[in-house]
């Protein structure tokens, strides 16, 4: 959003581990709070009176993950988190409206639910899947995106790059230092790479830039992979290629048995240094103070949850595009 001319003045989530990277790279005041016991009113003291306004929410995404598959979420602390951004919206009725998650979400009641909400308070609304490499991003990440204006017509972005120009693993990573499994950098401890067990290195070993395990020796398998049920999961300890877009960035990016998180080159999982700059974050961007060592859990949870930039910022030049045609000048965010 930023990127896009926005001015951020607060963001809000219950995980503490977002306040250091929220105020040291926007600037902008955080607040750990649960979005559940907001008050609208609440809302309306931190924007700046007569600016326009953009409420953004991004609830978590595990209730409706396609991980899950077809277990029933509903009872779910997080499940009802979209009805509370709802609310939010009803009493604060914004000028501008966005909100970003899983594809999946598209076809659950709780969403079309609030789609009705927003057009019965008289929002142009528009919503769709959003395809990373098309964006810029070196990441084969696919989120569903809506957009909503009281001010307007809206529609969503449209990615300008082709299939010729998609940024790669190897341009995006390809200039860190080299690193063996359980080294770390000693100028970027985001740098670090988790170290593996003899037969998890032998594992990597035997793997092929966007293969499976199907290409390791027998004698490396494990019990879940000669099941009929592995099948579903020749993904995971897999090594990445080079030269494409990256699969889905998640919170355990930095673990090479939770998908295809193996260095495309180096015998090792990304660091969480690589699956940052994966996700679109800039390469200086700061996770955790100087001189603290990060938490691969913490920090890989920040990581993974995160809005890619290039989605903020195409979203950001919708809205003020929009603005423009209205002859409005300035947009203030709240983001959840």
């Amino acid at each position: 959003m930023v990127a896009a001319g926005i001015s951020v003045v607060a963001g809000i989530d219950l995980d503490p581990a977002c306040r250091y990277p929220y105020e040291a790279n926007l600037k902008a005041k955080f607040l750990q709070m649960d979005v559940g016991n907001i008050q609208g009113e609440y809302l309306d003291t931190l924007w700046t009176p007569g600016e326009h306004r953009l409420l953004a929410g991004c609830a978590p995404c595990q209730p409706f993950s396609s991980h899950r598959r077809g277990a029933d979420t509903r009872g779910e602390d997080n499940w009802d988190l979209l009805s509370h951004f709802g609310r939010l919206v009803a009493a604060t009725e914004p000028e501008f409206v966005t909100m970003e998650n899983v594809t999946r979400l598209a076809r659950m009641s709780v969403f079309e639910d609030f789609v009705t909400q927003l057009e019965g308070l008289n929002y142009s609304v528009d919503f769709g899947t959003l395809y990373g490499p098309e964006f810029g991003l070196p990441q084969e990440r696919r989120r569903l995106v809506l957009m909503a204006s009281r001010v307007g017509s809206i529609s969503l972005p449209r990615g300008n790059k082709d299939k010729r120009n998609f940024k790669t693993v190897a341009q995006t990573i390809g200039s860190l230092p080299r690193l063996g499994h359980g080294e770390v950098d000693p100028n970027d401890p985001l740098h670090r790479a988790r170290r593996l067990t003899p037969t998890n290195l032998s594992r990597m070993k035997a793997s092929l830039p966007g293969g499976t395990w199907h290409d390791w020796p027998e004698h490396l398998l494990s019990p879940c992979h000669k099941k009929a049920s592995g099948a579903s999961f020749q993904a995971f300890y897999g090594r990445m290629r080079g030269d494409a877009p990256s699969p889905t960035i998640t919170t355990q990016a930095y673990n090479f048995g939770t998908g295809r998180f193996g260095h495309p080159e180096q015998d090792r999982s990304l660091t969480l240094r690589e699956a940052a700059m994966l996700q679109g974050f800039p390469r200086d961007y700061a996770f955790v103070p100087a001189g603290e060592r990060p938490s691969m859990q913490a920090v890989g949870r920040l990581i993974g949850n995160a809005v890619p930039p290039a989605f903020g910022a195409a979203v950001g030049r919708q809205f003020m595009s929009a603005l423009a045609g209205k002859e409005l000048d300035s947009v203030e965010v709240g983001a959840r």
